[in-house]
């Protein structure tokens, strides 16, 4: 299950709903900026990979 810290939930919840779907479908724990801009990254990835 993925989590949100309180820390980051400003920028979390001011992404679009579709992205926030995705992110929090990869079951991953976001603690810091740097761990949602690397989620981010990843989704940016494997958009360009297909």
């Amino acid at each position: 299950m993925s989590s949100v810290s309180p820390r980051i939930r400003d920028k979390f919840e001011s992404l679009p709903i579709d992205l926030k779907n995705e992110i929090l479908s990869r079951n991953v724990r976001l603690n810091n900026l740097n761990d949602l801009m690397s989620v981010l990254q990843t989704i940016v990835d494997e958009g360009d990979s297909q």
